[in-house]
């Protein structure tokens, strides 16, 4: 089993930035993606962004390149999202996922584990 902890979630203004963290535990050796989803009030939960564990391939969703970047730091089993230039959309609950199959998906049934979440809210 693998554990995800999101945290870094917030309030801030339009313009504003947020770095998103998920720290995973348990058996991380058998994760190859992680990725960033997010769900907003009555909307399908939606790929933002992922990162394979070499670090050298990611895949963002249209809505966020440019704005996002997602990074990780194996030392620490942590995965992080610096957003930049947030926007009222971009308010949603954020999760973290981890995915054990070798390439990038962007469909949540693709994933194995997941986080609880952490809400964040950009204020116009």
């Amino acid at each position: 089993q693998v554990q995800l902890v999101e945290s870094g979630g917030g309030l801030v203004q339009a313009g504003g930035s947020l770095r998103l963290s998920c720290a995973a535990s348990g058996r991380t050796f058998s994760i190859y993606v992680m990725g960033w989803f997010r769900q907003a009030p009555g909307k399908e939960r939606e790929f933002v962004a992922a990162i394979h564990w070499n670090g050298r391939n990611t895949d963002y969703a249209d809505s966020v390149k440019g704005r996002f970047t997602i990074s990780r730091d194996n030392a620490k089993n942590t995965v992080y999202l610096q957003m930049n230039s947030l926007k009222p959309e971009d308010t949603a609950v954020y999760y973290c996922a981890a995915d054990r199959t070798i390439l990038i998906h962007t469909t949540t049934l693709a994933y194995d584990y997941w986080g609880q979440g952490t809400q964040v809210t950009v204020s116009s």
